[in-house]
């Protein structure tokens, strides 16, 4: 098991249209091919305006599938362009469990 972790800056002023969006147009269809949705979370001490969404997946090679057939759905191409203009940055990382997480 793999756990994905994506922190995305977002604009000053714009974290709510962001979320928004998201709930919006961006999350079922992720929930529709994606792996587990661990959740969706935003920050209110230290560093603000950001956004971390967390996924798990049973391997790299199926994350890489699952990510493909999403982004070939012009619904998903929709949505992106619905935030366009909205990220300052995005960081990735694949996330692995030590042998005494409770999340294995």
């Amino acid at each position: 098991m793999i756990y994905e972790e994506r922190d995305y800056a977002i604009k000053p002023g714009k974290l709510n249209t962001f979320v928004g969006l998201y709930r919006d147009y961006g999350v079922e269809i992720q929930k529709k091919y994606l792996g587990t949705f661990i959740g969706y979370f935003t920050t209110e001490i230290g560093e603000l305006n950001h956004v971390v969404a967390l996924w798990s997946y049973e391997s790299l090679d199926q994350r890489a599938e699952m990510r493909a057939a999403m982004l070939a759905d012009p619904e998903w191409s929709e949505y992106l362009a619905r935030v366009d203009g909205l990220l300052q940055t995005q960081n990735t990382r694949i996330l692995t469990p030590t042998s005494f997480s409770p999340l294995q």
